[in-house]
């Protein structure tokens, strides 16, 4: 391997930072960008931010800085790097960094590097930044193999369901509060079934998951919860979702039912493939001898906050493989990480130049 600084990749992952302890890395990473030639700084919510150009057109390259529980011994052996983050996502946020680095201040252009806090829980310094910027051009930080962009990323959204009803003799044979909240459940699945005959892939279609179940009673009352998660393709929102859950909930006519929206809920969305900024990636991966290969996502990502408000051309990019996310030997291969870097050169060479 030629002689490349990975001081960005290895000082990041050095950093541990789950979410909601973010501010350690964050700081390194700004100090870090400082002397790489960036105007950075911490934001009002602890997103590191770093400025390179002062140009009209704006590329915003968005990376998350916080990770999973769970620190891994940073580590490496054999050319490929260990510890938490390596992959999901400070390999892709570290890449950012680099490639903005290597190509510096460009006549008429400004990128802007994100390391976004709480990714992996409620995605607040997307949800901060998202109102800050208007950027031309998008990039979303997250592991999808060098060679490969991602197009799209489903929907989510999470419910809780509860039916209450009077507490009956065990042998009156009426319908107890926990066989309702089942048949409930099934007519959730037959629903999506449903809509999901004539799709052909994953992305396209509704994937409900039953989270929990409990139940219980009072001598006076009986109840019975179900927590619903689902994962929503692009012509299903949230609210219309949430819509279909409370005509189902309207079948049942003996029992009360409450219907209580957890968390925050994720509008899926897909950029168009036939983009300046697509292209500009394709050239860039070729370049480096690569096939460009397109990737539509199942979960969710800081993608789902952003790309529908500024809606720009955006993609999600990033070194490393995701079926090593949040596990205990996340690792990353240092020449994966070097050819990411020399494509987002090659692309910006493109998108400036185009």
């Amino acid at each position: 391997m030629t002689e490349f600084d990975f001081s960005t990749l290895i000082g990041l992952v050095e950093h541990y930072s789950p979410s909601g302890s973010e501010e350690a890395a964050a700081s390194w990473l700004v100090k870090h960008m400082s002397s790489l030639g960036f105007e950075a700084s911490l934001d009002e919510v602890g997103n590191a931010l770093g400025v390179m150009g002062t140009g009209n057109k704006q590329v915003i390259l968005l990376g998350h800085i916080d990770t999973v529980p769970g620190e891994i011994p940073v580590q490496v052996e054999n050319e490929i790097l260990f510890g938490r983050g390596s992959v999901d996502a400070k390999g892709p946020l570290a890449c950012f960094v680099d490639a903005v680095a290597q190509v510096g201040v460009l006549d008429g252009w400004q990128f802007v590097v994100i390391g976004a806090v709480d990714e992996e829980r409620d995605s607040l310094g997307a949800r901060f930044v998202v109102d800050q910027y208007k950027p031309d051009f998008a990039i979303i930080g997250e592991p999808n193999n060098w060679d490969r962009i991602a197009l799209g990323y489903k929907g989510s959204a999470w419910a809780n369901i509860t039916l209450i009803g009077d507490q009956t003799h065990t042998a009156s044979g009426e319908q107890t509060a926990a066989e309702a909240v089942i048949e409930m459940w099934s007519a959730i699945k037959s629903f999506a079934e449903e809509f999901n005959s004539d799709k052909k892939r994953a992305f396209d279609k509704i994937l409900p998951t039953l989270r929990g179940l409990d139940s219980g009673e009072d001598g006076f009352e009986q109840w019975a919860r179900i927590k619903l998660g689902v994962r929503l393709p692009v012509e299903i929102s949230p609210e219309e979702w949430y819509l279909k859950l409370e005509k189902i909930l309207m079948t049942s006519n003996t029992f009360q039912n409450k219907m209580e929206k957890v968390g925050f809920a994720m509008l899926a969305w897909q950029s168009e493939k036939n983009s300046k900024l697509v292209r500009a990636f394709l050239n860039g991966i070729r370049h480096e001898g690569g096939t460009p290969r397109f990737v539509y996502k199942t979960g969710t990502a800081d993608f789902n906050v952003v790309a529908p408000v500024w809606k720009c051309p955006a993609i999600v990019y990033g070194p490393g493989d995701s079926a090593l996310d949040h596990t205990p030997n996340e690792h990353l291969a240092l020449e994966e990480y070097k050819k990411a870097v020399s494509v987002l050169v090659g692309m910006f060479n493109n998108l400036t130049n185009s």
